[in-house]
């Protein structure tokens, strides 16, 4: 890990934070664009930047230590820290009817007025993670007493050294380097969050002003004038139709009254993520690779593969898309055994064929539906159960799941392209990602 990263943090956040309303973010004919004009949000997402970046920084310093402390219990339990806590989970009881019914009655509104009956998993999940995050709490405060917490120099300090400790926790320290690798890819999106609120609001106060501009050329309405080039254009009327459009237009007006974005996004810094052996789609030696961490029983996961999928379509033979596994245990119970079922399927070259059976039927991920998926695939169904249940499927669901929590992976779903996350998982996001990959 390069020690200078930490600097350059901070260096990244002071550059953002030097924008002053006056100053010009972008330009184009006729037109300066400054931040004045943006909202008030926006302008505080660049003058709060420095504040939040540091308050942040103790919160993760925090976690990093919450972390040490259950590492450490499971080290002396002989044990590691998932399975520590996937015990505490299993001893947590069912709730009561009477605290079911509770929260359901207070909360019938935001649960869209359902019956109890259709809200009822979605409750108990909600009761049972309050119990949990209590246990933990206790727990975590147990175990402040049990190992000496010393703290060290202050993370929010400017002359820090890779070698510099910043807490002890019994007989592990946590260094300023080891910090900067937990912690570099939160930083950086709080950072990228700020910017991104600032070009959102700026590219759309383009966009309009151009397409009034443009409007008033051809003596119509603007509101004419963008059904012409947008809405009259629809034939499916998806999302993901619109944005297209949006996108093809803003292309063109950008050209043609030669628009210069002066406003300096944080540079993302790719990564070198592994593709280890797992299911790939596209040519081996394609100039760009995508690698998406996924958990089979994520709805983002699920709405998030198809608009994917058909954005690397637009790019044949230059994308090489690779699957891994990134189950989220604690929050969807079948995700692990999805993962294993996707495994399976995978080693009777089905892989991605059975992971959309999964993202269909998200609702359905028991045993009993994950074999009745292979049966329907047409695979083996014995060997299919030999390798579900097999030590070694196993061991690479939780190798890549290790490998995607060093990376900083926290949520699904994470995409890299050419080892750059995607922080804008639409088509537009996709398109630009492979774009900047190939140099275009």
């Amino acid at each position: 890990m390069k020690p200078f990263i930490i600097t350059l943090i901070f260096v990244c956040a002071a550059a953002i934070h030097a924008q002053q309303p006056t100053d010009i973010l972008a330009t184009a004919t006729g037109h300066t664009f400054r931040l004045s004009e943006l909202s008030i949000e926006a302008q505080g997402a660049i003058s709060d930047l420095p504040a939040n970046m540091a308050k942040a920084r103790i919160e993760l310093l925090d976690q990093l230590t919450v972390e040490a402390l259950i590492d450490a219990e499971a080290r002396a339990r002989q044990t590691n820290s998932e399975k520590l806590l996937t015990d505490l989970r299993s001893k947590i009881a069912e709730p009561t009817e009477a605290d079911i019914k509770a929260v359901f009655e207070a909360n019938r509104e935001a649960l869209g007025n359902k019956p109890l009956a259709d809200v009822r998993k979605t409750i108990v999940k909600y009761l049972k993670g309050e119990t949990e995050q209590k246990q933990i709490q206790t727990l975590v405060s147990g175990l402040k007493a049990k190992y000496k917490v010393t703290p060290g120099k202050d993370v929010n300090a400017r002359d820090l050294k890779p070698a510099d400790v910043l807490v002890t926790v019994g007989n592990t320290s946590i260094t300023v380097q080891q910090y900067d690798a937990a912690t570099r890819s939160d930083l950086f999106d709080i950072q990228a969050d700020a910017s991104d609120r600032v070009l959102f609001e700026l590219e759309e106060l383009i966009l309009n002003t151009l397409a009034a501009d443009e409007a008033r050329s051809k003596g119509v309405d603007t509101a004419d004038y963008f059904a012409a080039e947008v809405t009259n254009k629809l034939k499916d009327y998806s999302d993901e139709e619109r944005e297209r459009l949006v996108d093809d237009l803003q292309t063109r007006l950008y050209a043609k009254y030669k628009v210069n974005i002066l406003f300096k996004s944080p540079e993302p810094k790719a990564e070198t993520i592994s593709v280890d052996d797992d299911p790939a789609q596209g040519p081996a030696n394609a100039p760009v690779t995508i690698v998406m961490f996924s958990d089979f029983q994520c709805p983002a996961c699920s709405a998030t593969h198809p608009i994917l999928k058909r954005a690397i379509a637009d790019f044949p033979g230059k994308v090489r898309f690779v699957v891994r596994d990134f189950p989220l245990t604690g929050i969807h119970e079948n995700a692990f055994s999805a993962a294993l079922a996707a495994g399976a399927a995978a080693a009777q070259g089905k892989f991605f064929e059975y992971i959309d059976l999964l993202y269909q039927r998200q609702d359905a991920l028991d045993a009993a539906s994950l074999k009745r998926y292979a049966a329907k695939l047409g695979l083996n169904v014995k060997q299919f159960e030999i390798d579900f249940s097999s030590e070694k499927t196993a061991a690479e669901v939780m190798k890549d799941k290790a490998e995607g929590e060093k990376y900083g992976i926290g949520s699904t779903p994470t995409i890299f392209v050419n080892g750059v996350r995607v922080r804008r998982l639409s088509p537009s996001g996709f398109r630009n990602a492979i774009n900047n990959a190939l140099g275009k």
